[in-house]
């Protein structure tokens, strides 16, 4: 039993207050995902380069000496802004080779995402303990899809924790269990795609991943996922160009949208989005089975 949350606003107005709106949605969430929790903010890209959300695991944290590092093994402009053990490192160096020089000259840090839009904050703790720990309450932004976890198949650990990433602008949350992620795997490893955990969630988040790499839309993609994997789920994803929501044939893992002029939320259950201004009078229902949803941001 896992809680996911999203939120995209339309009104151009509300996006200073992203982080305010979500968060008692992410709390409200809690009795579903006690152990971990996290946020994916899609918001305006740096005027150049790309973004790398950052986790610095292990040992004492110096994002300055990190900041230094990086401006002696690349020319360029970079730049890090960080909170507590995440980081975001603003870059007009390639992502693959930040990732793979930070993978030799700083084993302890690991790469959470990359793109123009995203930035990914993800730990273990309570959902409320991680929004006060990384400020996610501040936060701006066009669109936030967000998740709390009660590990049921694999370990506790910020690694563990979604949203899951694959290429760029792109996450995955999921609440649910599917019965083949070994399959994915087997399927998707030959092909030079590599996994970082053992989660059954990563191997859905690089299916689709690799769908769109291969030219499908979004959309299309997910199509193609109801005959690739098996079990139960319900699905949010977020690009730095839209929402979606899908969930499996039988839907029994739960979710809740509320759309007005100002906004899409999405929900596992309808106390998340109560507070919501206007909810009263929003278009409140569940998604029906095997279809798909989504909202341009």
């Amino acid at each position: 039993m896992c809680g996911i949350v999203g939120l995209l606003l339309k009104q151009p107005s509300l996006r200073e207050k992203l982080g305010e709106l979500m968060t008692p949605m992410l709390v409200g969430m809690t009795s579903r995902g006690p152990d971990s929790a996290g946020v994916a903010i899609f918001g305006a890209p740096p005027k150049t380069g790309r973004k790398l959300s950052l986790f610095w695991e292990k040992g004492a944290v110096d994002w300055k000496k990190l900041e230094r590092d990086v401006h002696s093994a690349w020319e360029g402009r970079h730049q890090i802004s960080s909170v507590n053990r995440h980081g975001i490192l603003t870059t007009g160096t390639p992502p693959e080779s930040i990732r793979k020089w930070l993978a030799s000259a700083a084993p302890e840090i690991h790469v959470l995402s990359v793109g123009r839009s995203i930035d990914l904050y993800k730990d273990t703790g309570a959902p409320a303990e991680i929004v006060a720990r990384y400020r996610l309450d501040k936060a701006s932004g066009t669109h936030v899809v967000a998740h709390t976890r009660m590990a049921t198949e694999s370990a506790v650990t910020p690694a563990h924790a979604h949203p899951f990433t694959a290429g760029q602008d792109f996450c995955l949350v999921h609440n649910g269990s599917l019965s083949n992620p070994h399959l994915v795997r087997k399927k998707l490893e030959p092909l030079g795609i590599s996994f970082v955990t053992d989660n059954d969630t990563e191997a859905a988040c690089r299916f689709f991943e690799w769908r769109m790499r291969e030219g499908d839309d979004l959309t299309t993609a997910v199509e193609r996922g109801f005959s690739e994997l098996d079990g139960f789920f319900t699905f949010l994803m977020g690009t730095d160009k839209e929402m979606l929501i899908v969930r499996d044939a039988f839907a029994c893992k739960p979710a809740v949208v509320a759309e007005t002029d100002d906004y899409v939320a999405i929900a596992s259950e309808f106390r998340s989005l109560a507070h919501l201004p206007g909810v009263r009078n929003a278009n409140v229902f569940e998604p029906k089975p095997e279809e798909v949803y989504s909202w341009k941001a």
